[in-house]
């Protein structure tokens, strides 16, 4: 019996993964513009670090991490977010002596042992960016727009943005009394949400069950609970997102799967993904740096799942760049052999270039060529050794001409 891949778990194959290389390149552009810089942190971290971080009571620690116990006898578990490993770094290096704030991103498989579904695997792959070190609204909304840039230079239009304010450590547990309340005296809750009432009431927000989102209708909303401090700052996001044009639904019910939100929380859903409908979604997490260590250091951020954006990107993989520039058809052992110092030469150049390496035909080199959508190709036998010129042919048009060995790679360069 063959081995195969585990439950959850996704090969990414050409030519696919040329959309991977593609969203990864552009997520780097945009950051790049707006200053942040790359940070990589291990694929696993001490299990302390996401029952602090994340939150004793939420789905992710209770149900859905891969932790063991390593040999030394601690427990250790797979990365199944970004922002508490960055946030441990930061604390960890003492990064908080320097200049703030402190802008990052990051890409990396994560793990979630979850119901698999269409752009929901066990092993799973983010984007994200990570502000630590300011309290300003105006980063909440650079990041919001941080986002939205990455996915419209991707193609993505059908598109909306969600945002809503859960409040502080000082004005939410006033939120949270009444509506707790409100909750206890309600009997048709599902038994996710029966559950949730106690150990995380907040999260009963979040269920997606019909007649649960029916009866939070009337159930009280954190807008009318903000202290002044809250009610100020979402309304300066607020107006800045205003201030770009950019158009957003204020939703009460609106919460994060993590404990560590506080104040301003967002998520940019799509019309094409289903109950699913999440593209990339964050917040601010002012309070986790003092859960994770003894740093009060306000904090915000967003991830995104590549899965699920991959998923929106209906293009064929040949426009996300995976066509090879040149291929070199040889004819003779001595072409062969000349193909191999030719092929560096004009990878040098940066050019994308192969051959055949399967001694086949002229016929079936020629359709290889075509098959891998090569722009052009080289013909070189022993007639062109000896006049040092190969014959070149435009794969699109059909037209060739005869150019100089010598200019081959300048000849290319000019015409890619």
């Amino acid at each position: 019996m063959s081995i195969k891949a585990p439950r959850g778990t996704k090969d990414i194959l050409p030519p696919e993964s040329a959309k991977w290389s593609y969203m990864e390149k552009k997520a780097r552009e945009i950051c790049r513009r707006y200053n942040y810089l790359e940070i990589k942190t291990p694929i696993f971290e001490h299990t302390e670090l996401f029952a602090r971080g994340i939150g004793e009571g939420t789905d992710i620690v209770q149900k859905e991490m891969y932790s063991f116990t390593d040999r030394g006898g601690r427990s250790i578990t797979l990365r199944p977010e970004g922002t508490a490993p960055v946030v441990r770094s930061f604390l960890e290096q003492k990064l908080y002596g320097q200049a703030l704030p402190k802008k990052f991103f990051y890409f990396g498989p994560m793990f979630r042992y979850e119901r698999p579904q269409a752009g929901r695997y066990r092993q799973f792959h983010q984007f994200g960016v990570e502000v630590i070190g300011s309290d300003e609204p105006a980063v909440d909304v650079e990041t919001i727009i941080l986002g939205i840039d990455f996915i419209e230079e991707l193609g993505l239009k059908d598109f909306f943005v969600e945002i809503n304010s859960i409040g502080c450590p000082k004005c939410r547990p006033r939120y949270l009394d009444k509506l707790k309340n409100y909750l206890e005296g309600q009997e048709d809750f599902c038994s996710n949400c029966q559950n949730r009432i106690d150990t995380n009431p907040l999260r009963v927000l979040d269920c997606k069950n019909p007649d649960c989102q029916e009866l939070l209708k009337q159930a009280p909303k954190i807008n009318d609970f903000l202290c002044a401090e809250c009610a100020s700052n979402f309304s300066q996001v607020k107006e800045g997102l205003d201030y770009l044009g950019l158009s957003y639904r204020e939703d009460p019910t609106l919460v994060r799967g993590l404990d560590y939100y506080t104040n301003t929380v967002f998520e940019v859903k799509s019309n094409d993904l289903g109950a699913q409908d999440a593209i990339f979604s964050g917040g601010r997490y002012n309070g986790l740096l003092k859960e994770i260590g003894d740093r009060d250091i306000p904090a915000t951020g967003f991830a995104l799942g590549l899965e699920r954006l991959e998923l929106l990107l209906k293009e064929e993989a040949a426009n996300f760049g995976s066509d090879l520039e040149v291929y070199i058809t040889t004819i003779g052992e001595e072409a062969e052999a000349f193909s191999i110092s030719l092929l560096r030469q004009i990878r040098a150049a940066g050019i994308s270039a192969d051959r055949d390496y399967g001694g086949r035909s002229i016929g079936s080199q020629m359709k290889d060529a075509d098959r891998k959508n090569a722009n052009y190709c080289l013909i070189i036998g022993s007639d062109e050794l000896k006049s040092q010129a190969a014959t070149v042919r435009n794969m699109q048009t059909g037209d060739e001409e005869e150019v100089a060995l010598k200019e081959i790679t300048n000849y290319l360069t000019k015409s890619l």
